[in-house]
């Protein structure tokens, strides 16, 4: 990776005035706005035709395609994640785009059945300058979802990634470009959030926020943009429950339990980090479970390997949060290790590469050594902690599976595992969360919204039509089709001899 990298703005790379190799400073913030807001105002992208935005997304889509050699061994560098699953997830980004591009030719507009000689129609119209703020665990994706819709509807655009993993959107600056997005309307601003994210979302002239982060720093946005009767829209945090009852194909179950918990190292935000079930059935899976996490440790290596299952912790502090959580529970005794539950040092028996450079962390399960009561009081059933480490406890009824289900202040994402249709549907529509999968998990589709039900998860959501609502305002453009002969009777209000005289 390269030790410096540059600003993407107005069509063109710059230097940044900041001291993290050109981090965005106060200045090319305002900078960056004023010119964000001049394209916008100048109808370039926000009046060009809905069949023009869609070429250009269409596009996108097509060069992302091209640069996918580039890409994906970046996107594993800056962050970790094993090369393994950035060739599976980098190229599903190109639908996005082509979602966009599709609903943007198909949209219809409403007529709406007003009272009277009036042809009422509604428009949807972008809303300006819109912001969005990415994390460090999927940044490309995360980019892509956010960026897809609100360009579509005419925004202009600025995107600040994350100050561990900014490599990628700034290359999509360069796509974008090249696919015909006009100067200005697509910039990219790296930097730390309490200075330039700070900066963004405190402007008078930002019209939208749209932030995938912590639920602390949701917070904290969202009172700053509320300050300034801005949109907002924030993907938080997580803590998924995964409900296995008894009747449930265990293996296919431990298959989903590990791609749930253990890819991109357990930090995402819909990781199944709570693994409830029936207690008929739990010493089996465990049994399993405890066998597919062993194998996955022995293939953890360079994440550049191809063969490679896991990668490390993006940052020395994330690796400390899950270490601090983790130690809380064993030292209370609350929970007890079948695997896992420390650091990665030395050299990786798998292919030689020096786990001590990296912040690898073992996968883990931690399972209550008595009853439920003192493991679900502890923090590492409370909090997100962003790793590969998972709980696992049994539950005797199906009020009970919802209840501990539930038993959490987010609710982003949750899974059930059963072959009974009707339990399914059922228990489905008990869970507090925005998406709810069946026998599966994690999946994701650029029509299927994608948002919290709870505060702590955040407020609307990504992906689908709504997504793309949610970067614009409707406009109604009522019409008069009366004959004039008509209006001048039911419409001179202030007439000495009109007395039947329309109000509204």
């Amino acid at each position: 990776m390269p030790d410096t990298y540059l600003l993407w703005v107005a069509g063109e790379e710059k230097a940044g005035g900041a001291d993290l190799c050109h981090a965005a400073s106060d200045e090319d913030v305002e900078s960056t706005v004023a010119a964000a807001h001049v394209a916008f105002k100048s109808g370039i992208w926000s009046r060009a035709s809905r069949h023009h935005r869609a070429d250009v997304l269409e596009k996108s889509a097509s060069l992302l395609s091209d640069a996918l050699p580039e890409l994906i061994p970046l996107e594993s560098r800056q962050t970790g994640r094993v090369i393994k699953e950035m060739q599976a997830q980098v190229p599903s980004l190109v639908k996005w785009f082509k979602y966009y591009a599709s609903l943007l030719r198909v949209e219809e507009r409403s007529v709406l059945p007003t009272t009277g000689r009036l042809h009422n129609f509604i428009d949807r119209v972008p809303l300006g300058v819109v912001v969005q703020i990415t994390p460090f665990n999927h940044p490309l994706l995360i980019a892509v979802k956010k960026v897809a819709p609100a360009l579509a509807a005419g925004n202009s655009v600025i995107l600040k990634p994350s100050e561990l993993t900014p490599l990628t959107s700034l290359l999509l600056g360069k796509i974008l470009a090249q696919a015909g997005v006009p100067a200005g309307v697509f910039s990219v601003l790296p930097g730390y959030g309490a200075t330039t994210g700070k900066a963004l979302v405190s402007h008078p002239l930002i019209r939208m926020v749209d932030i995938t982060g912590g639920t602390v720093a949701g917070r904290a946005i969202g009172s700053i943009v509320g300050g300034n009767l801005a949109k907002y829209t924030a993907e938080l945090g997580g803590k998924a429950p995964l409900v296995v009852f008894a009747d449930a194909d265990i293996d296919v179950a431990v298959n989903g339990i590990a791609f749930g918990s253990f890819i991109a190292s357990g930090q995402t935000c819909i990781a199944s980090t709570r693994i409830i079930v029936d207690s008929k059935i739990k010493d089996r899976l465990l049994q399993n479970l405890v066998d597919k996490v062993k194998a996955i440790t022995r293939r953890i290596g360079s994440p550049q390997n191809p063969d490679s299952m896991m990668g490390p912790l993006v940052s020395a502090k994330q690796l400390q949060n899950v270490e601090r959580l983790v130690n809380e529970s064993i030292t209370n005794e609350t929970a007890i290790d079948f695997s896992g539950a420390k650091r990665m040092t030395g050299t990786s028996a798998f292919d030689g590469s020096n786990l001590s450079k990296g912040y690898f962390y073992e996968p883990t399960i931690l399972v209550s050594r008595k009853d439920n009561e003192s493991i679900i009081k502890s923090s590492i059933w409370r909090e997100e902690a962003f790793g590969p480490v998972i709980v696992v406890v049994g539950f005797d009824t199906e009020e009970k599976a919802i209840k501990l289900a539930n038993d959490t202040e987010f609710g982003l994402g949750a899974s059930i595992w059963t072959k009974d249709l009707s339990r399914a549907f059922r228990v489905s529509e008990q869970i507090e969360a925005g998406i709810v999968w069946v026998n599966t998990h994690h999946r994701n589709d650029p029509s299927s919204p994608w948002g919290g039900t709870k505060a702590a998860s955040g407020v609307g959501s990504e992906n689908g039509i709504d997504a793309y609502h949610a970067y614009t305002t409707t406009k109604s453009t009522i019409i008069n089709f009366a004959a004039p002969e008509e209006s001048r009777t039911t419409d001179d209000w202030f007439g000495e001899k009109v007395k039947d005289v329309r109000y509204g």
